[in-house]
């Protein structure tokens, strides 16, 4: 019998040449590490691109990344593939940690095959999805790839198929986070915009489904890439992404900050932080708000960073659909979602894209359990033919639906006005609202004051012929009118807000509701729901 071992105690580096096994095996691994050479990493470089490994070790916790399936490789036959060995086939998947937390995370690499996607690279994302999934811990993409590796055929599509059918199974389950750092085109675009948040970078990321190519060549239309799938288009127009970074730094260190907001799965809440805001801390500059003509124009961002502790507001979508603004906040040390008209913009009237962008987002603080506070100031829905045939009621239906199906914690304030269908669907105590406040120059009606009295008082305004005369009685009306029906006092005499509040206690009410709120929900009781893309 041969003795391997000695005393565990005596162990030490052995001066003998290693075995001609590992010698080997040190030799595949780090040439899979390498990548696709230096030239291909230089080229990279010259982009302004960081490569696939270099990303990783920017983002994670250091030295926490735990590679796995790093040599497999492609089993396509056709155009030399097999014969190149690429190790990795153009992926980089693994687990690491941000901030302490685990995660998953994978990253594809274009210096292989420009990063394309083949069948073993799709199995390997989908592979680190199921461990995701069944670990219950959150899965971030970094995409760079030059889309479906067309020597594969349909194989590399059949392999996009494997990732989407996985992001729909995680959806709402554990948080998805795309991060586009260079193309995106054709069905590699589906997949992130089924994950939960996007980010892209500006100059470097690009998105579509066709390239300027093939639209030219099917329209007509001259277009270069930025401006069809660029971040700019995406974060403003379409809605795609929901954040645009200047750099690949700025861009990881969003991402680290949003997941500090997340919990790790939909069976847990986000974690408490400490803060040296006190909960109590009087607001009086809010006192303005009720000084101010409804009509007038504000930036909601200026409430909602003296709601917030330390005056801190990490914004959602900030580019797009800006006359609504969601985002994260905390009060108390606890993780709060924000959803708020923003009179600045369109008067913070809900439309099309508004109602989409809020209810998806509302969607999601359902899905894992982060409670939601709304802030209103809104005239009601935004009127024309362009918005009613663009889908008014059917976008607006999903925000209604959204407010009555979450379940989480839910505290309403009504800053200035709330008229109409809005003043239902932002939050209302009849959508499920479980405070609901008001300040005391709110009005809640089913239209503005003025515009009621023109239409209920129109013969006698008419009858008045003189221009002053008529101004007068017209303002008599309309004061008239809205201490009556457009009231905060009305509306919580028949039981539509529980509370009007001072302006200065507006955070220390609100910190106190979701205090009262926090044990309102058992995560691991409620039933999961997908946070679909609306």
């Amino acid at each position: 019998m041969i003795e391997l071992f000695e005393d565990p105690r005596l162990d030490k580096p052995s001066n003998e040449p290693a075995p001609a096994s590992l010698v080997k095996f040190r030799q595949i691994s780090q040439d899979a590490q390498k990548g696709a050479g230096e030239a291909k990493v230089k080229a990279q470089h010259e982009k302004g691109k960081m490569t696939a490994r270099e990303r990783i070790s920017y983002l994670l916790d250091k030295d926490s990344f735990f590679e796995i399936e790093s040599l497999m490789e492609s089993s396509c036959t056709d155009f030399g593939i097999k014969d190149k060995h690429i190790k990795g086939d153009g992926v980089i998947t693994g687990f690491g940690r941000i901030n302490g937390r685990e995660v998953a995370l994978f990253a594809q690499d274009f210096t292989q095959l420009g990063g394309s996607l083949g069948l073993a690279h799709a199995r390997k994302i989908a592979d680190l999805m199921d461990r995701a999934i069944e670990a219950k811990i959150p899965v971030i993409g970094l995409f760079d790839s030059g889309g479906a590796r067309i020597q594969e055929g349909v194989d590399s599509l059949n392999g996009f198929g494997e990732i989407f059918y996985r992001n729909v199974k995680a959806s709402g389950l554990i948080p998805q986070i795309s991060v586009i750092l260079g193309p995106c085109a054709g069905g590699a675009a589906y997949s992130p915009a089924l994950t939960d948040f996007i980010f892209m970078v500006e100059g470097i990321s690009h998105m579509f489904i066709t390239g300027p190519g093939a639209v030219k060549a099917a329209t007509g239309e001259e277009v270069d890439f930025d401006s069809l799938g660029g971040s700019k288009p995406h974060s403003e127009k379409s809605g795609v992404c929901q954040f645009v970074a200047k750099s690949e730094q700025d861009c990881f260190r969003q991402v680290r900050e949003l997941l500090s907001f997340l919990p790790q799965n939909c069976e847990e809440a986000p974690a408490l932080d400490t803060t040296s805001d006190l909960a109590n801390r009087q607001v009086p500059v809010l006192e303005r708000i009720c000084e101010m003509d409804p009509k007038k124009a504000f930036r909601i961002h200026h409430v909602i960073w003296r709601l917030a502790d330390d005056f801190a507001f990490f914004e959602i979508h900030q580019n797009f659909a800006k006359n609504v603004v969601t985002g994260f906040i905390r009060l108390g040390g606890q993780v709060v979602g924000v959803v708020a008209n923003n009179p600045a913009h369109l008067g913070g009237a809900l439309d099309c894209d508004a109602s989409d962008k809020a209810a998806r987002f509302i969607r999601f603080l359902n899905a894992f359990n982060i409670p939601l506070l709304t802030l209103v100031d809104t005239g009601g829905y935004l009127p024309g033919v362009q918005q009613e045939h663009g889908g008014i009621i059917r976008h607006g239906a999903k925000l209604l639906y959204a407010y009555s199906e979450a379940s989480i914690p839910k505290v309403t304030l009504v800053l200035r006005k709330a008229y109409g269908g809005a003043y239902i669907a932002m939050g209302s105590k009849f959508l499920g609202g479980d405070f609901n406040f008001a300040f005391p120059s709110a009005e809640i009606a089913v239209m503005g004051p003025r515009g009621a009295v023109e239409i209920l008082y129109s013969r006698d305004l008419k009858a008045e012929k003189d221009p002053e005369k008529k101004e007068a009685l017209k303002m008599k009306m309309t004061q008239e009118y809205s201490d009556k029906f457009a009231s905060p006092y009305q509306a919580a005499t028949n039981g539509s807000i529980n509370e009007i509040i001072e302006p200065a206690e507006a955070r220390a009410k609100i910190v106190r509701a979701f205090q009262v709120l926090r044990t309102k929900r058992d995560p691991k009781r409620n039933p999961r729901k997908g946070n679909i893309p609306l």
